[in-house]
């Protein structure tokens, strides 16, 4: 998404059928304008400051994650536990977030410098965690807003809520099962207009996204997510018993639980379709959690003496090890599963026949509308608007995903989704008929799938046609 929409930035003539989805959600963050500028100012290719960015990403969230640490008093083995701990990526429990992204997100950068005003937060330096959290604002508003609840907002509740009790465990979860039961029965009742709720036609555009309500979690989902919880009180409670919680963290107790309140409060109005309750995505504050729990997790294995009751003076050395095993075990799984040909990182586009037909398609005019397999990106590697800087149809992953921002744009997906559901088996006449439906400029099949129209350029996998 972020590439297209910086490139509409930088070449006000691009996009223009798909400059209405990509507003949907530039609109909501600085970013596309900022790399814009940066790209304008220093000349780097797109690529070349994406990994830029992506490694001040890496070195952020390291130096955040060090700062937490020295602000727990964490030994050396502990902080060295917490950052392998860190590089386990994986997905929060239905949710579209992962702990550790393999590619740049103006979400991970914001999530770094968020940890890192945490940590000079509880290291009572404020004024430049402010300063710091204004950046992440500028660069993904909601990282930042969850960030700011947890740390303001829990420093506030520590005052009003000084002990996490098991009470206060299960009275929050109770909340959220009560507004997953009661919230679909709540739409009629909301006092706002009906423009601020979504409406089947709007929902249909991202059934497939199996995080957005609740309500669809398979049960381990609300397992996972509602142990977070009761995890980090007994994990709390060894640091008690051990004697060395910090001042300040009885504030990240409460944090924690204000965090899964609020959740626990907007189920019951993204179950009754509050479209922004429903776009805020609040699930994704466990993101916060199982940072909080990886540290007290490194500080257990690490410094906790009932461990090295049993493990003695090796613990620490033990403890990392084990971890440094299972992150780089991840690691290779990540690299492997992709097959032969996948490479730790990349900076351009593989030099295969998709890239070679979508260098052709680039070479056309900006306003060419393409038409291409709905599911292309996934299949192929990249999108029409990545790899070729045009405009097209549908790309169904990333349109539906839009989809939540904005209804206009969630029926102009289920329309298309609807008219190209039988892409792979498009006739002629069936091809010809969507391209005057949508104004389609060039059409990109497979070769295998050979159609009587003038073919503009041709590979061993793909064959684009004159659709006009």
């Amino acid at each position: 998404f972020y590439q297209p929409a910086i490139e509409w930035k930088l070449h006000p003539e691009l996009f223009p059928r798909d400059r209405a989805l990509l507003e949907s959600q530039a609109k909501l963050t600085l970013v596309d304008e900022t790399l814009a500028t940066a790209t304008r100012a220093t000349g780097a290719p797109l690529p070349w400051l994406f990994l830029g960015l992506y490694l001040i990403s890496l070195v952020v969230l390291f130096y955040g994650a060090v700062t937490v640490a020295e602000a727990l008093a964490f030994s050396p083995a502990a902080t060295t536990a917490f950052l392998a701990l860190l590089t386990l990526r994986h997905r929060i429990a239905r949710t579209g977030a992962n702990t550790l992204e393999g590619y740049m997100h103006p979400r991970q950068l914001a999530f770094g410098l968020g940890l890192l005003a945490l940590g000079l937060t509880l290291k009572q330096r404020r004024a430049w965690a402010v300063l710091v959290w204004l950046v992440a604002a500028a660069l993904h508003p909601t990282t930042a807003a969850w960030f700011a609840l947890f740390i303001v907002g829990g420093m506030v509740a520590d005052r009003m809520l000084p002990r996490l009790t098991a009470m206060h465990i299960g009275a929050i979860s109770a909340l959220v099962v009560a507004g997953a039961i009661i919230g679909p029965h709540l739409t009629p009742l909301l006092p706002v207009p009906s423009s601020m709720l979504m409406d089947q036609a709007w929902t249909t555009a991202f059934a497939e996204k199996d995080y957005i309500f609740v309500s669809q979690w398979p049960w381990w989902a609300w397992a996972l997510n509602l142990a977070y919880l009761p995890l980090l009180r007994l994990l709390f409670q060894r640091r008690m018993a051990a004697g060395v919680v910090s001042g300040g963290e009885r504030a990240l107790m409460s944090g924690a639980a204000l965090l899964v309140l609020i959740f626990a409060g907007s189920v019951i109005f993204s179950e009754a379709r509050l479209a922004f309750a429903v776009q805020l995505q609040v699930s994704r504050v466990f993101w916060w959690l199982d940072v909080l729990i990886a540290s007290y997790a490194a500080w257990w294995l690490t410094s906790d003496p009932v461990v090295r009751r049993v493990l003695g003076s090796a613990a620490p050395r033990i403890s990392i090890a084990a971890v440094a095993v299972l992150a780089l075990g991840r690691g290779f799984y990540t690299v492997g599963e992709g097959g032969p040909d996948r490479n730790l990182f990349r900076l351009e586009l593989p030099a295969d026949d998709w890239a070679a037909a979508m260098q052709g398609l680039k070479t056309q005019p900006s306003d060419w509308l393409v038409l291409a397999d709905p599911d292309h990106a996934w299949k192929y590697g990249t999108s029409v608007r990545v790899a070729a800087s045009r405009d097209v149809v549908l790309e169904v992953v990333k349109d539906s995903a839009i989809s939540l921002y904005s209804r206009d744009v969630a029926l102009r997906t289920v329309e298309r989704t609807r008219a190209l559901a039988d892409f792979a088996g498009m006739h002629t006449d069936t091809a010809l008929r969507v391209a005057r439906q949508y104004g389609v400029t060039a059409l990109v099949v497979e070769s295998v799938h050979v159609l009587a129209l003038p073919k503009l350029y041709g590979n061993a996998s793909f064959t684009i046609y004159d659709a006009r």
